[in-house]
């Protein structure tokens, strides 16, 4: 009795854009933790995800249901917060504690009325990523949450909040933390390029040498018209989630791969004295960059074990192309990868990373795959 009952979050984000959202976020005003409990136990089974605090799972559903809640900053780490349930908190204050605009719009479900305090109905219809309020620095974590927003949605950043990225940095964040953003990015974000680029924009890639050491190494304008590697990489990237197969796992390993395919350029190009750049070896040579880059975000051995081979083969099918090699040298290629599928996904996200405008046709990976 009493009680104002709002959806939250990603999944009033997600229908204004007309997504089906796959998670609903529930926040309750104006109610009791033993009240709200009591209730929600008559009908459901509840998982306890913070009950000191007031959230509540839905077994069984993919529905979370939470009592506003004031969180403070403690300590340095992603961890340091003390958080305590307020029931009483006005909606305005709880949507200020959230990390963007976009994803502080209320939706009251006793009124069918949406309450937007920060406007981000309109920065979302105007693909504009805004931080709601200056608490935004509280959690770093939020400068990646940024990154595959922006790839998701092909969103601008406001500068103010470009401005308040750079003063973070992600050294207290967990790597499982950081594992489950990047991995948004890759599964599904659409420009990941873009995403990169705020990175770059943020000055977050100090954070990433193995990436921010691709920025000013140059290719051969004959072959790479994009320009530096990490023009290609960020159109190789697009490339790649323009053929993704929505197999999380698949698209995953392939995206990785991709990612880090030419990070061995950055300590192999030399310019010949007939003036042409060549990066000798670089699959190979990329190897513990690459292995190093991943150590950045996960423990994961299988991650490394599927990623790394398609990274030191990845310019296999180019030769065995132009020398149209044999069964036997396909199959030692098939062997040594495990999966020669992925290894033609990432060919034709690298060829086609070769043109701003993207090149859709790939006869090296059209024939590998006929082999």
């Amino acid at each position: 009795e009493g009680a104002n009952i709002y959806l939250v979050g990603g999944c009033v984000r997600d229908s204004l854009l007309g997504i089906a959202p796959k998670d609903i976020d529930i926040e309750v005003f104006n109610c009791e933790s033993a009240a709200l409990e009591s209730r929600l136990t008559q009908e459901f089974k509840i998982d306890y995800i913070g009950k000191s605090f007031g959230v509540y799972h839905i077994t069984g559903h993919s529905i979370d249901i939470s009592l506003p809640r004031k969180e403070s900053k403690t300590g340095l780490k992603h961890t340091d917060f003390k958080i305590t349930g307020d029931p009483y908190m006005n909606p305005e204050e709880a949507a200020a504690r959230r990390d963007f605009t976009l994803n502080a719009i209320y939706y009251n479900l006793q009124k069918a009325t949406l309450f937007d305090p920060f406007q981000g109905e309109k920065d979302l219809s105007e693909r504009r990523l805004r931080h709601c309020s200056k608490a935004f620095i509280e959690d770093p974590l939020r400068v990646l949450r940024a990154m595959q927003f922006i790839a998701r949605f092909r969103l601008t950043v406001d500068p103010e909040t470009i401005a308040l990225c750079r003063s973070l940095d992600p050294r207290h964040i967990p790597k499982e933390r950081i594992w489950d953003e990047w991995k948004k990015l890759i599964t599904k974000g659409k420009a990941i390029g873009l995403g990169l680029q705020f990175l770059a924009d943020c000055d977050w890639l100090q954070h990433f040498p193995q990436l921010q050491a691709l920025t000013d190494c140059p290719q051969d304008p004959q072959w790479h018209p994009e320009g530096t590697v990490w023009e290609h990489t960020k159109l190789c990237m697009d490339a790649f989630a323009r053929g993704r197969i929505e197999d999380e796992w698949e698209d995953l390993i392939v995206g990785l791969a991709t990612l880090c395919h030419d990070m061995g350029k950055a300590i192999t190009t030399e310019q010949s004295e007939d003036g042409r750049i060549r990066s000798p070896q670089h699959a190979i040579k990329g190897l513990p960059i690459a292995e190093s880059f991943l150590q950045l975000m996960t423990d994961q051995k299988k991650v490394f074990d599927e990623v790394l081979p398609l990274v030191s083969t990845h310019m296999q099918p180019q030769n065995l192309y132009k020398n149209q090699s044999g069964d036997g040298a396909i199959r030692r290629l098939a062997a040594s990868v495990k999966r020669i599928d992925r290894l033609i996904r990432l060919t034709r996200a690298d060829h086609s990373g070769r043109s701003v405008q993207g090149i859709e046709d790939c006869p090296i990976a059209d024939w590998l795959a006929r082999r």
